[in-house]
């Protein structure tokens, strides 16, 4: 794949409309206000019928699955191997929007990316069938909003090793849920949290207990969730703090309705998930950031004559080209991979979003330069899109962490 297609192109075009009629003029009050991006994603999701394809979606894999636990179908693995291919236009149209918000919002991609993709996709990969149907929807509609809980103070890029949350088996069909969760994304509005923590087994290593996921709804008692923390960027993502204190479960929440080894939690699967949705993320930053610089660069006139004239200015713009069209082409073989049945690996997913990271954040900081006093500005919107740059470097794993998984994968092969 070498270039958008033209009903990628229509669809790029119609986001566009709505970015300009439903974001932009509210983008001030989302970076710098009160106000949640919820309301304009659900229109987003109802004015592309976003919606109406996940309930689609849903209703078959539940069908489906019911089938297979009736022993009407010879299993769901054989199911999906007849259906492998073909996805490739599916995740362009996933892909599409992010890249367009991110021009202008990066926030609200990352606010929609936890509640549809991590909480939900946690709820439809983890969760029995039951547990789909009483939260899963909801969450894939964003009639609810989801967060998903891993991360705790001190816990840092060691998830699983320094988790302190536990949950204690109370013997009667519930659990006794207790710990600390930071940095959560939607954690203030969330209605739906996934909350990961560790089975309290005596004589076990902590490092070693087994993992459990539970599907906790706002307002259950001992729950907290604090109100947005204030950030560097991407602040039309609210992040909050969750404090739970002896929060009772019963294992009608408890996802899967068992608990499961590190190596089965399906956590690398999540984390592919979301550092492949960063190469996205990065290429709307870069573009919008080359665009503006372009314009800048034309318009202003420095020692008699446009800026754009002088090759140093001109070695940034060819950078920032450069970086543009690498990182297309990794969204680009994120879908060619999808159509041919191929889905990318720990380490690719981490080799992508280490690249475009720092792509995004370098193309982002020499538009800053580019534009000078006036980049430091928030009046000039490549202020903001440098602030929100940074965190593609840090969160679902930072550049170290990703250059560690890259080079154990090398190192593992014969």
């Amino acid at each position: 794949m070498i270039e958008w297609s033209e009903q990628h192109q229509m669809i790029r075009d119609a986001v566009r409309r709505f970015i300009e009629a439903e974001i932009v003029p509210n983008l001030e009050e989302l970076e710098h206000g009160d106000m949640p991006p919820y309301d304009i994603l659900r229109k987003l999701f109802s004015t592309f019928g976003m919606d109406e394809m996940a309930r689609t979606r849903f209703e078959k894999q539940i069908a489906l699955e019911k089938r297979i636990a009736a022993g009407e179908e010879p299993s769901e693995k054989k199911k999906r191997a007849k259906d492998t291919g073909g996805r490739g236009d599916a995740v362009a149209m996933t892909l599409v929007p992010i890249i367009e918000i991110c021009r202008y919002c990066p926030g609200m991609v990352t606010a929609m990316g936890v509640s549809t993709g991590l909480a939900a996709g946690s709820v439809m990969s983890k969760g029995t069938i039951e547990q789909k149907e009483r939260f899963g929807l909801d969450l894939l509609t964003m009639d609810k909003i989801g967060a998903w809980a891993i991360t705790e103070p001190g816990s840092g890029s060691d998830a699983f090793g320094s988790m302190k949350s536990t949950a204690r088996d109370n013997g009667d069909g519930t659990y006794t849920l207790n710990g600390n969760k930071t940095f959560i994304t939607n954690g203030p509005y969330a209605d739906t949290i996934i909350f990961i923590c560790k089975l309290e087994e005596a004589g076990v290593d902590p490092k070693d207990r087994k993992i459990m996921n539970f599907v906790l709804e706002t307002g259950m008692e001992g729950l907290t969730q604090t109100k947005p923390m204030r950030k560097m960027g991407l602040h039309s993502s609210p992040t909050g703090e969750l404090f739970l204190s002896d929060v009772i479960a019963g294992k009608d929440l408890l996802l899967g309705g068992k608990p499961v080894t590190r190596q089965g939690s399906g956590t690398k699967d999540t984390f592919s998930m979301e550092r492949a949705g960063v190469a996205a993320m990065a290429l709307g930053i870069i573009e919008r950031c080359l665009e503006l610089s372009l314009k800048y660069a034309k318009e202003r006139v420095q020692f008699g004559r446009p800026i754009g004239e002088f090759q140093l200015i001109q070695d940034k713009l060819a950078r920032m080209e450069v970086a543009r069209i690498n990182v297309q082409n990794m969204v680009f073989r994120t879908i060619e991979g999808a159509e041919l049945g191929r889905g990318i690996t720990f380490a690719e997913a981490s080799a992508m979003k280490l690249y475009s990271a720092r792509a995004a954040v370098e193309v982002a900081m020499e538009a800053v330069q580019v534009y000078g006093g006036n980049g430091y500005m928030s009046e000039y919107h490549v202020e903001q899109l440098a602030r929100d740059s940074k965190v593609l470097q840090i969160y679902a794993g930072t550049d170290e962490i990703q250059i560690s998984a890259i080079a154990r994968d090398l190192l593992s092969r014969p």
